[in-house]
């Protein structure tokens, strides 16, 4: 890696789905490209593990009102999917009160949020194809089912709160419900889903290479300013660039304070399992709500996933997790191994569950894209794109202001 790169160079730190995705846009607007991360593209993060799902019906973030007063029921020890140790309450507590905070925003969240959600699946179809690679993209939309003697009026409710948003349903296939006795459910027919989210991200980085980018494999340990320009700091060497965009995930915050920006991001880890050659009940996700476990079909085999974890970035993986996402999916009709390898990885998630994209404060050119949370994947080409019109002085095709991470304040700069 060479230590001074030309005006042209911009770097990307991170290489999960947003870090490819730009990659590619940046190339698209002519620039030369270096893509940096400790690891291949998407092996590292929640980029290689997520469930694939194109998720064009979450317009709402996900604090509420309601959710606060109701968290309780989707605790682990309620059989939910959240778990949020004890341990991390008070060194969360700044976080729990942002969340707590944004709730009450809901509304003017959503309206920030939705535009970028409701054109992901055509935005991400649209890149997909320019890259040649369409076949990885299945638009099949999704189903949600609930079980039990509540089934229909749940499936009923969801029904209606999605058309308050906008969102078109049906009713689910009476096969599909057939196929889970008892069940009732909702067709969303908008959204789509992958075939594996760590081919979409590689296919975005072999794209941008065959148009002139470059991959360096390295753990980047500081970015700072360096006159004008910004300094790369790594663990065998330092590189000086005009640009940077920060596509670190989880691993961004510290990244970012050099230059003033203060991201509360929390890692909400998720945890996966897969079937091998194990027959879809349909070519599209399942979400069985009363369990909270997405299922999707993926290249030769089903993926299942779930779990709301806060129990800290270094945190090693919870192994009951994994076990009980296997015994679910035998309840549920799946057959699935008792015990076998699984996943796990940091969905980056700020208090308010808005994405953090913009420019740092101040004449350095710091670029950013954090912060999505479960919509990773989702907003992937579509973040791709703002970011690709911010950093060459375009107007966005949508709002970025409200994606400021200034909206969390600033930390003050180290001195040099």
């Amino acid at each position: 890696m060479s230590n001074t790169a030309t005006a042209n160079d911009v770097a990307v730190i991170g290489a999960g789905i947003i870090g490819c995705a730009v990659t590619w846009a940046l190339c698209k607007a002519g620039r030369r490209v270096l893509l940096v991360d400790r690891a291949d593209p998407a092996t590292a993060g929640a980029s290689f593990g997520n469930v694939g799902h194109i998720a064009t019906e979450q317009l709402q973030p996900l604090p509420s009102p309601q959710l606060l007063l109701n968290f309780w029921r989707e605790l682990v020890a309620f059989d939910g999917a959240l778990d949020l140790p004890l341990r991390r309450v008070v060194t969360m507590a700044p976080w729990i009160t942002g969340f707590a905070r944004a709730a009450f925003q809901q509304r003017h969240n959503t309206e920030y949020l939705a535009p970028l959600v409701r054109c992901a699946a055509d935005t991400l179809e649209s890149q997909l194809s320019e890259i040649g690679r369409r076949d990885l993209l299945r638009r099949n939309g999704h189903y949600v089912l609930w079980l039990g003697r509540k089934a229909r009026a749940r499936a009923s409710a969801d029904r209606a709160r999605a058309a308050k948003l906008g969102i078109t349903t049906q009713e689910a296939p009476e096969e599909l419900l057939r196929a889970t006795a008892g069940a009732r459910g909702v067709w969303y027919p908008s959204s789509a889903h992958v075939l594996d989210p760590a081919m979409v991200a590689r296919a975005f980085a072999t794209a941008a290479t065959q148009a002139g980018a470059s991959i360096v494999r390295t753990s980047v340990r500081q970015i700072r300013p360096q006159g004008e320009d910004i300094e790369i700091v790594t663990d065998t060497d330092s590189l000086t660039v005009s640009t940077a965009v920060v596509c670190a995930g989880a691993w961004s915050p510290p990244l970012l304070s050099a230059f003033g920006l203060h991201a509360p991001l929390e890692a909400e880890r998720g945890y996966h399992v897969e079937l091998p050659n194990h027959a879809p009940l349909t070519d599209a996700p399942i979400l069985y709500a009363d369990h909270s476990v997405v299922v999707t079909p993926m290249a030769s085999r089903l993926r299942a996933s779930s779990y709301l974890e806060f129990a800290g970035l270094t945190a090693p993986p919870d192994a009951r997790k994994p076990a009980r996402l296997r015994t679910k999916l035998r309840q549920l009709g799946y057959k699935c191994d008792i015990d076998g390898p699984s996943w796990m990885g940091p969905r980056p998630t700020l208090p308010d569950y808005l994405p953090g994209i913009g420019r740092a404060p101040g004449p350095h050119k710091l670029f950013y894209a954090v912060g999505h949370q479960h919509l990773g994947l989702t907003l992937a080409a579509v973040t791709a794109d703002l970011v690709a019109e911010i950093v060459t002085d375009r107007t966005p095709r949508f709002d970025v202001k409200p994606f400021d991470l200034k909206r969390f304040g600033t930390v003050a700069r180290p001195l040099r």
